[in-house]
């Protein structure tokens, strides 16, 4: 299989997954060996890679997805973090 060297949009895709373990997992963009060697390999999401939700929870909101607010989310996350 192609994935077992290559990344493939849908090896990768498990990394955006709103689920901690998953996204701390794939981090290879091109050899997927690396995540193998490192044990950060996931074959599936817990979900499937049908149902697999992806993206940044806190950006998750229809109203966060505005322009103005994606483009300064960063320093407002940062602060609401502190």
């Amino acid at each position: 299989k192609l994935r077992n060297v290559i990344v493939t949009p849908d090896m990768h895709r498990v990394h955006h997954s709103v689920i901690v373990k998953e996204t701390h997992s794939n981090f290879g963009f091109f050899l997927s060996v690396w995540d193998r060697f490192f044990g950060t390999y996931r074959a599936q999401p817990k979900l499937g890679h049908e149902d697999v939700v992806i993206g940044v929870p806190e950006i998750r909101d229809e109203e966060e997805q505005r322009l103005d607010k994606l483009l300064t989310q960063p320093f407002r996350y940062n602060k609401e973090k502190k």
